[in-house]
């Protein structure tokens, strides 16, 4: 199924001549390939997100407290 936005773009496509759609072509393959080498592999994605989420101080001790409701491990000093 193709999205709004490609078959608009294969409309305007097909009216161009074509040395015009070559060059775009060229223009998608580019933009493809920058968008590839930028967007990394999965380890550079979460190291982009280290320390962006809230969490309590004691959120790596006790995350079976705050995901499930278990009992907290630890005692911490409030």
């Amino acid at each position: 199924m193709n999205s709004p936005i490609i078959t608009k773009v294969i409309e305007e496509m097909n009216d161009l001549p074509d040395d015009l759609q070559q060059q775009v072509l060229q223009f998608v393959t580019t933009l493809r390939q920058q968008h590839l080498q930028t967007s990394g592999n999965a380890w550079d994605v979460l190291e982009s997100l280290t320390g962006t989420v809230e969490a309590p101080a004691d959120w790596s001790a006790e995350h079976d407290h705050y995901l499930y409701g278990t009992p907290k491990h630890q005692e911490t000093d409030s």
